[in-house]
């Protein structure tokens, strides 16, 4: 691999989907998303996405999406999905798929963090697609505490329901050019997006 493609920088005036006034993911560039309710993070981000959804997951994994749980943050009848049976495939697709151009909203959901090269090509894959049209976002979702190199930001998302109310902490743990926070996530509605709450630092440490 050429040290050109190592050494890619982005386009810093790249636009970005917002999730709430306070969360922004740029555009043109890969995310992770990690934690025990990474999966809700990620049908957040689609319900707040326009177009179709590529949702790239092993054949081996038992467990599906389902319609009946994503339908309170986005439309199931978006989402298109691809199940390689290969491990080496996940990461080939989502490179494709965010070189193409043509979904707006990528999502590979992993059974381990990738290395720092898989993540450069696909930031790169993701910007070649920008010049296609509107750019398009990549999200990784790793289990537990994620870990995936040179990523844009991580964040982890974890239940904290109580009753009816459906409640979530999240946690950005990774930003470029900003620092660790926590809010506390409620959805009022469905298909509302979700109100944030800051937690102070001395609550998270409590």
């Amino acid at each position: 691999m050429s040290t050109n493609l190592l050494g890619h920088k982005p386009a810093r005036d790249a636009p970005g989907l917002t999730l709430h006034p306070q969360i922004t993911l740029q555009l043109a560039r890969v995310h992770e998303a990690c934690g025990p309710a990474r999966r809700s993070f990620a049908m957040w981000l689609a319900g707040q996405a326009q177009g179709p959804v590529l949702w790239i997951s092993p054949a081996w994994e038992p467990g599906q999406l389902n319609p009946d749980g994503m339908m309170p943050f986005a439309d199931p009848a978006r989402f298109l999905f691809v199940c390689p049976t290969r491990a080496e495939d996940l990461l080939w697709c989502m490179e494709e798929a965010l070189r193409s151009g043509a979904i707006p909203l990528i999502i590979g959901d992993l059974p381990g963090a990738p290395g720092l090269t898989p993540v450069r090509r696909m930031h790169l894959a993701a910007e070649q697609g920008g010049a296609m049209g509107r750019a398009p976002l990549g999200l990784l979702l790793t289990p537990g505490d994620g870990g995936a190199q040179g990523v844009e930001t991580r964040w982890h998302m974890a239940a904290n329901h109580q009753g009816e109310a459906r409640r979530w902490t999240l946690t950005r743990r990774r930003a470029r050019a900003l620092p660790p926070v926590s809010w506390q996530a409620t959805q009022t509605k469905p298909r509302a997006g979700l109100n944030l709450n800051l937690i102070e630092t001395e609550d998270v440490l409590a």
